[in-house]
């Protein structure tokens, strides 16, 4: 099966917000966590998504989603849940969940997903999920634009690498299950607490990820400014 993991587990304290997170805000006519999780639902070879949020904002979540996505969440393929206190306990809660509930098959995967990013496209997901099934790991990244710069001490350039071998690294990420699942057991409880991202573990572990191209709009609602940027995006009907 194909399961997916909106990752809404962080309060998001760099939009300067105190009175709701920022996966919550409103993006048009609809949240910004509703029209990620959207896109998750209308894929058919995504069979179930979970919704991870903090604790305390799970009844917050339900009653959301039920009044602005109604048909979807009744539908049976959205389930809330809890998040851990990272990015990586929150991923393993949701496979957690999964084998609660459904056990594990070889050739489940999970694709895990910012709930800040809204724009995803199904391309995207698509040739995530493809992609996964042939290779175990694979990570969504975009082109630089500009030229990257190196320093060590932010204050002067110790190295100008190579502008074509440099990515800016997006979300989704996805894994085979199991595959991830075994990897993360090997890891230390100091290796646990630096490595953030499941896709560097597979990488010091030597394991190959593959990557899929992202795009420029697939943006990551951060601060205040992503935040005007993807309003922007809605009011002029940039993004489907």
């Amino acid at each position: 099966m194909v399961y997916g993991a909106v990752l809404a587990g962080g309060i998001g304290k760099r939009m300067q917000r105190s009175d709701l997170p920022k996966q919550f805000l409103p993006l048009g006519e609809k949240s910004v966590i509703v029209h990620t999780t959207e896109q998750f639902v209308i894929n058919p070879d995504i069979d179930k998504v979970f919704v991870l949020v903090p604790k305390d904002w799970i009844s917050y979540a339900k009653n959301l989603f039920e009044k602005e996505t109604p048909a979807a969440y009744n539908s049976g393929k959205i389930e809330i849940i809890s998040g851990g206190a990272d990015r990586n306990s929150t991923l393993m809660a949701a496979i957690a969940r999964i084998e609660e509930s459904f056990g594990l098959n070889p050739d489940d995967i999970i694709v895990s997903h910012d709930a800040v990013r809204p724009f995803v496209t199904q391309r995207i997901l698509n040739d995530n999920i493809e992609e996964c099934k042939k290779y175990g790991a694979v990570d969504t990244v975009y082109t630089l634009a500009d030229t990257p710069v190196v320093s060590d001490d932010g204050e002067f350039i110790l190295e100008i690498p190579v502008r074509s071998k440099i990515f800016l690294g997006q979300t989704p990420q996805t894994f085979n299950i199991q595959l991830l699942k075994e990897i993360f057991a090997s890891l230390t409880d100091e290796e646990k607490e630096i490595l953030t991202d499941a896709c560097k573990i597979f990488v010091i572990k030597n394991k190959k990820v593959k990557i899929v191209m992202g795009e420029s709009y697939n943006m990551k609602i951060t601060t205040p400014f992503d935040y005007s940027m993807a309003l922007s995006f809605i009011d002029g009907g940039v993004v489907l």
